[in-house]
C-alpha cells in the first residue's frame, strides 16, 4: 500500500481519498488502520507494524499513530501487549471472548463458571422476511441462515439464542460445524468465514415465556425471562448478525460496564 501524505491544516483537501478534511489528524489514521483490518492486511491474532514503521507509512508522527491506535485498542479492535507489540483482537481471546456475553453468574465470574453447555436445536437456509431483511440491510427474500441453540451452565439451560446470518458470507455453515467447534461462535465466524464482529447495539426487557421457549429452557410458565435482541456489525457498521436471546436469571444477572 503507497503511503499517503496528510496535513494539520484542516482546510487541506488535496488528499481527496482521506476522510473529511475537517477531521483531526489522528481520525484520518485511525480510518486508514480500519481499512487495512478491513481488507485483511493483518489477521485476527497477528501482530500489526510499529507505531515508528506506521508512522513513516502514514508520513506522520509517532504521537498521532499511538492517538489512533489507543482509540482503536479502547473500541477492543486491537490489543496492546507490554513488551510484545500491538496485535489485531479475536474473539479467541480470553479476554474478548466476553465482550458480549453480559450474563454473569450470581456467584464467581464466568471464568470461574466455565465455558457454556451448546446444544444446536436447528440451523437452516430460509429466506428474510421484511424485519429480518430490514435489520441486515439486506433484500426481503434473500438468504438467510437461521440458528437456534440452547446454552447450559452446570447443567441447567440458562440461554435460549435465535440468529440470523445473511446466507452469502456465511455459505457453508452447518449445525455440524457449530456442534463441532469448541471456540466461542464469534472466534468461528472470525476464523473460518472471514467475519469479525466488532460492535453491537442491544435492546433488553423482561418477557413471560411461551410453550416452545419452557420446553426448551425447562422452565415453568410463570417464569420470567430477559430478553435480549442484538445486532452485530463487521467493519464500516454493516450488519452481520441479528441474535435474540430469552435468559433464565434466576442463578445469573445481566451486568454492563458503563465507561
Amino acid at each position: 500500500m503507497a503511503s499517503q501524505v496528510f496535513s494539520a491544516d484542516p482546510l487541506d483537501t488535496s488528499d481527496a481519498t482521506s476522510a473529511p478534511a475537517f477531521s483531526p489528524l489522528y481520525q484520518q489514521i485511525k480510518g486508514l488502520i480500519l481499512q487495512a483490518l478491513q481488507s485483511g492486511e493483518w489477521k485476527p491474532g497477528e501482530g500489526i507494524p510499529s507505531e515508528m514503521e506506521l508512522a513513516a507509512r502514514y508520513r506522520v508522527s509517532q504521537g498521532t499513530v499511538r492517538k489512533a491506535i489507543d482509540e482503536l485498542a479502547s473500541h477492543h479492535l486491537l490489543i496492546r501487549r507490554q513488551g510484545k507489540g500491538t496485535f489485531v483482537a479475536t474473539h479467541a481471546e480470553q479476554q474478548v471472548q466476553y465482550r458480549f456475553l453480559k450474563l454473569m453468574p450470581d456467584l464467581g465470574d464466568p471464568k470461574s463458571e466455565g465455558p457454556a453447555q451448546r446444544k444446536i436445536i436447528d440451523c437452516k437456509r430460509l429466506r428474510a422476511n421484511a424485519d429480518i431483511a430490514r435489520a441486515l440491510a439486506i433484500r426481503s427474500g434473500d438468504a438467510v441462515l437461521q440458528v437456534r441453540r440452547v446454552l447450559s451452565f452446570a447443567g441447567s439451560p440458562t440461554i435460549l439464542e435465535d440468529l440470523w446470518l445473511p446466507g452469502t458470507p456465511f455459505k457453508g455453515l452447518t449445525a455440524e460445524r457449530l456442534s463441532e467447534y469448541d471456540g466461542p461462535m464469534y472466534a468461528l465466524f472470525e476464523t473460518e468465514f472471514g467475519v469479525r464482529m466488532v460492535k453491537a447495539e442491544e435492546k433488553i426487557k423482561a418477557v413471560m415465556p411461551d410453550s416452545a421457549q419452557c420446553k426448551l429452557l425447562e422452565i415453568k410458565a410463570n417464569t420470567p425471562l430477559l430478553s435480549v435482541e442484538r445486532l452485530a456489525y463487521t467493519y464500516n457498521d454493516t450488519p452481520m448478525e441479528l441474535r435474540r436471546g430469552f435468559y433464565v436469571t434466576d442463578t445469573h444477572h445481566y451486568h454492563n460496564d458503563l465507561n
